[in-house]
């Protein structure tokens, strides 16, 4: 008679025992966005858990980013934490930013958030809109 007592393994034990990959972070902040953004939660009219980051079709190239107060943490948002504050990503744009540094500039005739981005094909004259590919993972 054969000895029950060893059980074969359980795979899904087995999955979860691997290591996972770690996931790359989607974006990283310069010191001087990380310092806007800070100070645009703290004067904000109502609470915000960070800002919403994002793109959206349209404008000369193609494609723009899109940068919004977010309220609350969504389940599909990619949150990325960076310098004490939160930046939660749109996850149908995930692959487009895998990669950017966003940065503040601010002078005489204008302030605005910079993204450096890897993905950007081209952008606009006007810098309103830019053609991004997907990240190659």
């Amino acid at each position: 008679m054969s000895d029950m007592t060893h059980a074969a393994p359980d795979p899904a034990k087995a999955a979860s025992a691997k290591p996972k990959r770690p996931r790359p972070q989607v974006m990283k902040l310069t010191d001087a966005a990380a310092g806007r953004i800070t100070e645009l939660t703290q004067r904000a009219d109502s609470e915000i858990v960070g800002l919403r980051v994002g793109i959206k079709n349209g404008g000369c190239a193609g494609q723009s980013y899109t940068v919004e107060y977010a309220h609350e943490i969504r389940p599909t948002d990619e949150v990325v934490e960076d310098k004490g504050v939160k930046i939660l990503v749109d996850p149908k744009a995930v692959l487009f930013l895998l990669g950017t540094e966003m940065d503040y500039k601010a002078d005489k005739m204008q302030a605005q958030f910079v993204f450096n981005n890897p993905n950007q094909v081209s952008a606009c004259g006007c810098g309103e809109s830019v053609q991004l590919k997907p990240a190659t993972v």
